[in-house]
Formats: structure tokens, sequence, C-alpha cells
């Protein structure tokens, strides 16, 4: 038997956001609440000018929260901005409920939807450091109950945190970040070796929810690569935070690498910006973004400007960019697979002529340094010919007195390279 979940009462504060913006912002925490098993049963908002420094709202409206969290037999009260310890404090006392803000929630989900051994220590780190301010107002909204119908009746990392003590926590904090740069380091060499191979990588980015994986799996399956090289893909919000990076195998030497990375959302922890930088260290050694956008989302121009303002604390800038609407199909009278010059295209990640366009878009990019050429190369520099069989596109071979003839299409560094055996 299912277990009943807990309820939230949504709260949020608006200081001068335009309406429609605001109120999409608290529709998405209701949409995080039920990321993470909960019920929304309501929402209380106030305008005003400036947040209260000791309870985020005032106090008529604090009031009005209790009475409201009473009538709707709210288990918890969430808040739409990150609150400070004070603040957290505050009001678990003024309120006697758990109290949660945006950025707990969001912490909430990625603990529970960390697979790899990276995401897990990048959310722990991005927890704990959370926590060790706000150690005293915890108290009620780490020792709730679970009433939960889903994994985060078993939080892990919450109970547990609320009995170390600050010594133990910032311990724990130093041996997290001793294995993330062991991670960082080993991935670093696995992004060597790929780009010692000159196999181009384009990279997915956006906002969360997009489609991104939908796109990554769509490949994967038009391509002929295995099923158990999917990834997890639903219709919800941090649906995957582990970075995959996967070949797409185009069986005519224009192979390429996709990664699938964390999307993003408004207000971000930047607390987890910084945890996964490891992670979205990818985009930065992208040949290619590919920024993925919910086209049936009519707040689609901010989760826009959002993911590019967190991009813009990466090294990404020169990065060629491929602005792929996504979920077209869901739009009234929206045409596709339909390309709007070299760098904007309308799809729908179910749709096979899309899937095909948006990879004709991809080669494209990825293969315009690369130049046919035709090469002889002596017998005795066979590695040298193993290379460009791995390596480049290779259109014809014979064998004369001299050695190997071959044309292939090639990267120009390739071409500078082994330039004294160009014919």
């Amino acid at each position: 038997m299912l277990e009943k979940k807990e309820r939230a009462l949504l709260a949020g504060a608006d200081c001068g956001t335009d309406e429609e913006s605001f109120l999409r912002s608290m529709e998405e925490l209701g949409s995080l609440a039920e990321a993470c098993f909960m019920e929304p049963a309501g929402m209380v908002v106030q305008k005003m000018e400036h947040l209260n420094k000791a309870l985020y709202m005032g106090t008529g409206k604090i009031g009005e929260i209790k009475e409201e969290a009473l009538l709707q037999e709210a288990d918890i009260v969430i808040f739409n901005d990150t609150l400070t310890p004070s603040q957290l404090k505050n009001l678990q006392r003024e309120l006697d409920m758990p109290v949660l803000d945006r950025t707990a929630l969001i912490l909430d989900i990625f603990a529970v939807r960390a697979r790899t051994r990276e995401a897990k220590l990048q959310v722990e780190s991005a927890r704990l450091k959370y926590l060790l301010p706000r150690l005293a107002g915890m108290h009620g909204a780490l020792t709730r109950q679970g009433g939960t119908s889903g994994s985060m009746s078993s939080r892990g990392a919450g109970e547990k945190k609320l009995e170390l003590d600050r010594r133990r926590i910032e311990k724990r904090i130093a041996e997290l970040g001793r294995d993330l740069k062991d991670v960082a380091r080993e991935r670093q060499v696995q992004r060597k070796q790929r780009q010692k191979a000159r196999i181009p990588l384009a990279a997915l980015t956006g906002y969360t929810n997009a489609g991104k994986s939908t796109i990554l799996n769509a490949l994967i399956e038009a391509y002929g690569q295995e099923e158990d090289k999917k990834v997890f893909a639903q219709d919800m919000l941090f649906a995957t935070l582990d970075t995959a990076v996967r070949r797409i195998r185009m069986g005519n030497g224009q192979d390429f690498l996709l990664s699938d990375t964390v999307g993003f959302i408004h207000k971000l922890p930047h607390g987890l910006v910084r945890a996964f930088h490891a992670t979205l260290e990818e985009l930065e050694s992208a040949d290619l973004l590919l920024h993925v956008v919910d086209a049936s989302d009519t707040g689609r121009r901010e989760q826009m400007e959002t993911t590019k303002e967190l991009l813009s604390g990466l090294q990404v800038s020169g990065i060629p960019v491929i602005t792929v609407y996504n979920k077209a199909d869901c739009c009234e009278g929206m045409a596709y697979p339909k390309i709007q010059g070299e760098d904007r295209i309308y799809i729908s990640a179910k749709d096979g002529a899309s899937i095909q366009a948006l990879v004709q878009m991809i080669t494209a990019k990825l293969y315009e340094n690369y130049i046919l050429a035709e090469f002889q190369i002596p017998y005795d520099k066979g590695e040298i010919l193993s290379y460009f069989m791995e390596n480049a596109h290779v259109l014809e071979k014979r064998f004369e007195e001299t050695g190997t003839w071959i044309q292939a299409r090639c990267h120009k560094a390739d071409l500078d390279k082994y330039r004294q055996y160009v014919m």
C-alpha cells in the first residue's frame, strides 16, 4: 500500500518581478515539489518592495501562511527563494512546522536522482555546504517523517546530517573535495583521450525537461546503438543528472560524440553550479553546443536567458551553437522539421525525419573543418595509415609500389600534420 504524499504549501514573495514571470516561477516550484514526491496543497504570495530580513515575508503574511497550512492540512511549507540561516530558524519557530526553501528542495531532488559516483559526491558536497550554516534552523525540515510515496521517504543525507556536529561536517566536506578532485582528473584524462582521437563532440545543454535525454536516446536508436546505451528520460524536472557521452556511429566517416549534461533551472543554487563544474566542463571542451528549448513552453524565452546566464560562467564563448526547438509536435500549427538558417531548427524528438535533419545540421557544423585530400603513405608508416583509417573518412584505398594511396576526408589539423604525405 502506497504511503500518503506529503502536502506542501507554496509561498513566495514578488519583489518587482513582472507578474507573469513570478507566477511561472511559483508554478515551477510546484513542479519541483511534485518531482520531490510531494503534493502541492496551495499557494500564498505577497507583493513587496524588499524581502523581510527576519522572516522573508511580512509578519501578517506569515500568520496567513500558518492559517492556510492548517486549513489545507499541509505537512510542510516551501518558500520560493533561498532562505538565510536566520530566516529559516525564525520561520521554523513562527510556523511551528517543517520549512524548506527552493535550494533545499532542488538538493533533495538531486540527492535521489544522482546515479554515478561523481554525481553522488557532487550532490553530497553541495548539500553539506548548504546545511553547515543552517544546522539549528533545519531541525524541523530534516527530522520530518517521510510520508512520501517515492524514494524521497528515505532521504539518507537529510536525517543523518542533523546528528553531525559542525566539525564532522567540515571534515566530510574536505574528504569529498579530495574525492571530487580525483574524479575530475579521471574525467580530464578521458577528455584528452577523446580529443587525441579527433572525434568531434557535440554537447546537449538547456533548461531542465526540454528533452535533451530524449534527443540523445533518439539518436542512439536511429543509428544502431545498443539499447543499454540509452539514458533515463522522463517528463519531469531533473529526470537525469549524470553526464552521459555516447558515440553516434554514422557509418560514413562522420561519427561524433554526443554528451548529455544536467539541465538548468531558474534560481539554480550557485552551490550546485559549482559542485557540477567538473561535469559541466564537458560543455567547455565541446566543438558544438546544442541549446535545447521546449518550444511548447510559454516561458521559453526566460528559460533561454537563464541557460545563457548560467553558461556565461563557463568557458564556452566562441563555441558554435545550434538552437534546437524541441516538442514542436506539441505546438499547434508549427511545422517540423524546419531549419532556419545555419543555427536554428524546430523538431520533435519522436519524429524520425526531425532526427535526420538535426543530425545533418550537427555533422555539417562539426565537419566544416574537414578537407578532402589524397595521401601516399609508405609501407613502413603503418601507424599513420591506421590513424587515418580510425580518425578520417577514407573514401578510397589502393596499394602501390611506394606505399598505400588513400583518398580521405580528414581534419585540417591532420592535413597539416601529415602534409609531407599529401599527393
